[in-house]
């Protein structure tokens, strides 16, 4: 089903800056490649709470959001000290929220790496995934109820 203009909420953007610690890298201060999920979660929180919905509200609301599908493209690599700003940037809503994440260097906007997260709604009580927009994200998005 095609949104229509009324559905489509204003475009939901947060960047984050962090300085790349020194235990996040290996032996020769790249940062190993398991801590960009760890950048993008930092993204992805400012992000939920842009909208009123962090991860306390979300169980709140008897819902959990597990990541069930998550994609890195590694054009580059962050070092330790290095000063970066990261991304996230919600691009769908309907039915799960997919979140675009974009990992720049701070001094030079180059980037460095792009990637994706799913999430989906799983009903705390009854552990049965979603297959719909909880009325409470499209309240908080701004949007009617599906």
């Amino acid at each position: 089903r095609a949104a229509g203009p009324r559905e489509t909420p204003p475009m939901r953007s947060q960047s984050v800056e962090i300085q790349v610690p020194f235990h996040d890298c290996d032996p020769v201060g790249i940062v190993w490649h398991g801590h960009y999920a760890k950048y993008f979660e930092v993204a992805r929180c400012e992000l939920l709470e842009s909208f009123d919905y962090n991860y306390g509200q979300m169980r709140d609301s008897g819902y959990a959001w597990p990541v069930i599908d998550m994609q890195l493209r590694y054009a580059g690599f962050c070092e330790f000290g290095q000063r970066i700003r990261v991304t996230a940037t919600l691009v769908d809503w309907e039915y799960r929220l997919k979140i675009k994440y974009l990992i720049e260097d701070l001094a030079t906007g180059k980037r460095l790496t792009r990637g994706h997260t799913v999430q989906v709604a799983v009903g705390l009580e009854s552990k049965e995934m979603c297959l719909v927009c909880p009325p409470v994200l499209a309240e908080k998005l701004g949007l009617p109820a599906p």
